[in-house]
């Protein structure tokens, strides 16, 4: 049984929805997936895993400040094991360009480049958001590409689930034809 950790951050539990599903999809496959919220874990060793996904949100034009210290901290693991980082974004739903330049800075600030990469919508929680939030956000969007909604009355979610299934079952895939090479060799 392959140990897989997935570990994440994020502001407005988004992307914990997305780890946990990639988690489950890990799972049903017969693999241990153990999910970690990276804010305000301490050291972990990689060792005891024998591959990392890595995801983060985009606030303010950054991933969390605490997803980057935990790569920059571990990169030397990230880069021996099997590793992912998917990146969660009002950008990945409309404007990928913007979505792939966040993760290229998120790169060059980390030093880490991972092998493979999604890119995930995020969601606009109206509802959840003060007044002054949900103004600022409504006007953020209004100045966006893509089809984001302003209908504040209600809270909108642009994950494509599909997607990410298909990011975990890649990602398994990738593991299983590593650990078939390494058999061989």
């Amino acid at each position: 049984m392959t140990k897989i950790l997935i570990s994440y951050g994020t502001t407005e539990r988004q992307t914990a929805r997305i780890t946990e599903y990639i988690a489950d999809v890990m799972r049903s496959q017969g693999h241990a997936a153990h999910v970690l919220d990276l804010k305000g874990s301490k050291d972990l060793a990689l060792e005891s895993y024998d591959a990392v996904i890595v995801g983060g949100s985009i606030h303010m034009g950054r991933h969390e400040e605490h997803v980057a210290d935990f790569v920059r901290n571990n990169r030397v693991s990230l880069e021996r094991l099997p590793s992912a980082f998917f990146s969660v974004s009002l950008a990945a739903h409309g404007d990928m360009e913007n979505a792939r330049a966040y993760v290229k800075n998120f790169e060059q600030e980390t030093g880490w480049r991972p092998t493979q990469v999604g890119y995930f919508g995020g969601a606009l929680l109206y509802r959840q958001y003060g007044l002054l939030k949900r103004l600022m956000m409504k006007k953020i969007v209004r100045d966006k590409p893509g089809n984001l909604s302003l209908d504040t009355s209600r809270n909108h979610e642009y994950t494509e689930w599909d997607d990410v299934q298909r990011f975990a079952e890649d990602f398994l895939r990738r593991l299983v034809s590593e650990d078939t090479v390494k058999i061989k060799s």
